[in-house]
């Protein structure tokens, strides 16, 4: 079984959804063993800031621009340590000085599904936004954490220097807007259930138990 995160690499929600979808598939396992062990997870983009620079935007003067001042985005953060605390994250948003543009981090992760290293690569770039606050767009940064997750590092600075996964990740965002995705995270459990939100585990669970449980069907 496949399921899909429509995600962006700086989105806070997204990054406690990873954490909530990966207690969901342990409940899963846990209530009946190998049912959630064929589970395929699969990374796509979705650009909260498609319209930033390359080289992206101091965060500060982002933050004022977003939300008419530090006060309202300071409350938001307060909402979100919660959250992450919830799931073992501890976000340093204090650590983070740019908010970047991710096209080139998404293409990153479409090589690094070719490779069988798209979660790996997904993890390190939340924990290295959000945890250390390093610029998810530079590309320094993003071979780094290639060569981190697996992925050889000649072959995503090749990548970052050219225009490979460029129509792909343009395509899997049209898809997205398309039908009808206004915001992430976003599930889509098997091509037919979707979950929209970094929703409790519980219900994430029951999602996949019902739909693993209609896969079943079909093959007996």
């Amino acid at each position: 079984m496949r399921i899909e995160v429509v995600s962006d690499v700086v989105c806070p929600w997204c990054f406690v959804g990873k954490r909530r979808l990966e207690q969901a598939l342990a409940i899963v396992r846990g209530g009946a063993p190998g049912g959630a062990a064929d589970v395929h997870v699969a990374w796509k983009p979705y650009e909260l800031n498609p319209d930033l620079p390359r080289e992206g935007v101091d965060r500060a003067a982002y933050r004022r621009a977003k939300f008419g001042g530090l006060e309202r985005s300071q409350m938001l953060d307060a909402r979100l340590l919660a959250a992450g605390e919830s799931v073992g994250i501890s976000f340093a948003f204090d650590k983070i000085q740019r908010t970047p543009n991710t096209f080139d981090a998404h293409r990153l992760l479409w090589l690094a599904d070719s490779l069988g290293r798209q979660d790996a690569l997904a993890e390190a770039l939340f924990r290295a936004y959000f945890l250390d606050g390093r610029d998810a767009g530079d590309h320094g940064v993003l071979a780094d954490l290639a060569a981190a997750s697996g992925i050889p590092q000649e072959r995503a600075a090749a990548l970052l220097a050219g225009r490979d996964g460029e129509a792909d990740v343009r395509r899997e965002e049209d898809r997205a807007i398309r039908s009808g995705i206004q915001g992430v995270p976003h599930f889509i459990i098997d091509g037919t259930r979707q979950i929209s939100g970094a929703q409790d585990p519980a219900v994430i669970a029951a999602a996949i138990r019902d739909a693993l449980g209609t896969a079943a069907n079909a093959e007996a």
